[in-house]
């Protein structure tokens, strides 16, 4: 059980819009939200959080000083801000817009106009990464546990180890595209009891290398999680094909992971 529930959040709430500002505000407050703190541009929100951290940011995707992406990254390259929960609402659908987003590791991205329920189980993904809960398996430590996670971006590297760490998870290696993860393991394919990927990354994508562990290497073992934005069904059917254990979308919620890793560590 978590020490934290959704009415203790603290939230910042960024945007522009007055009229949008309260129709979120009181979507949260009917949550039984109570510290909100609504500003309308990224320049007031940083200056607010300079005096207070708070549980969640909550934001639109344009404003009117610089887009969300931008804040995202600033306050991911900030040690001090770096761990903020950090959710998108936004009516842009835009796939090339929303990736960088979701790379940098958002704990939900919601439409305009959103679900009361997709925000509230929005919160609840915070709530997982405020109060994590290890992850108990019966034939593995957990600490034990070694796991390559391959991805090309920095933020989604940190973003996923963060996620690994908070359930236990501390002892992971880092490849910054599909070619290094497939280098990395074959040197020692004993050495991983997991590997997590990315799936659109340069030299070598993610189906490229599941299809050369479970080919070319021969290992048809290793449980392999793909965490990715990628919506072409025709490419994840092939990622499929290719002997992936199990797919996650970005942003994805720790307990989607932790129910994965279950999966895939624990089959029956």
């Amino acid at each position: 059980m978590h020490a934290i529930d959704i009415a203790d959040l603290s939230i910042l709430l960024i945007e522009p819009s007055t009229t949008q500002l309260k129709v979120i505000m009181q979507h949260l407050r009917d949550e039984g939200i109570a510290k909100i703190e609504g500003v309308s541009n990224a320049a007031a929100a940083l200056e607010s959080l300079h005096n207070h951290r708070p549980d969640l940011i909550i934001s639109s995707l344009y404003l009117p000083d610089m887009m969300a992406t931008e804040l995202v990254e600033h306050l991911r390259g900030d040690e001090a801000l770096s761990h903020v929960p950090f959710m998108l609402i936004s009516s842009e659908s835009s796939f090339a817009v929303l990736d960088t987003i979701r790379q940098a590791g958002v704990v939900a991205i919601l439409p305009k106009p959103f679900a009361h329920d997709d925000l509230k189980n929005a919160l609840r993904a915070t709530i997982e990464f405020i109060d994590p809960q290890e992850i108990s398996l019966e034939h593995y430590d957990i600490e034990n546990v070694r796991v390559l996670v391959v991805d090309d971006s920095p933020l989604a590297r940190k973003h996923i180890s963060r996620v690994l760490n908070n359930m236990g998870i501390v002892k992971i290696t880092q490849a910054h595209d599909g070619k290094e993860g497939v280098d990395i393991f074959s040197r020692d394919q004993n050495a991983f009891e997991l590997i997590v990927t990315d799936y659109n990354m340069p030299v070598m994508d993610g189906q490229q290398l599941i299809k050369t562990i479970r080919q070319d290497l021969g290992n048809s073992i290793v449980p392999i999680l793909m965490v990715t934005s990628e919506e072409n069904e025709t490419r994840l059917s092939n990622v499929h094909k290719a002997g992936v254990s199990a797919i996650c979308d970005k942003p994805f919620d720790p307990q989607t992971v932790k129910e994965m890793l279950f999966r895939v560590l624990e089959p029956d």
